[in-house]
């Protein structure tokens, strides 16, 4: 299983970024998906959670009406839309795998793959 993760840069402040996670290895379809992220010195964060058919999501309130979660199963891949992006929106962001049926979960201890990260820096 492979989740690879891209999109991340350096972006400013009010910028916008799309991070994309391509699966492989894996039926996309029986995951839920997942996105946390990871500041310097912090401990890692829920960020947004899309159920396998995309027909439910969850965001952090941080980051609820800014960031969008989507997924594309016959593409194989999941999204982040990021907007509005502020200082605090730094770190490594990491997407995650869920084979956990039922209702997303906010808890990185609920995912079974992870991919390898990506920075996204917000300056000014």
């Amino acid at each position: 299983v492979q989740l690879q993760v891209s999109g991340g840069g350096l972006v400013q402040t009010g910028g916008s970024l799309r991070l994309t996670c391509a699966a492989s290895g894996l039926t996309l379809s029986r995951y839920n998906m997942g996105w946390f992220r990871q500041a310097p010195g912090s401990e890692r964060e829920f960020v947004a959670a899309i159920n396998w058919s995309g027909g439910s999501t969850a965001y952090a309130d941080a980051v609820k009406g800014r960031f969008t979660i989507s997924r594309n199963n016959a593409e194989k891949t999941v999204s982040l839309q990021m907007k509005s992006l502020n200082f605090d929106d730094t770190a490594i962001y990491y997407c995650a795998a869920d084979a956990t049926p039922g209702r997303v979960n906010v808890g990185a201890r609920e995912y079974d793959y992870w991919g390898q990260g990506t920075l996204v820096t917000v300056s000014s």
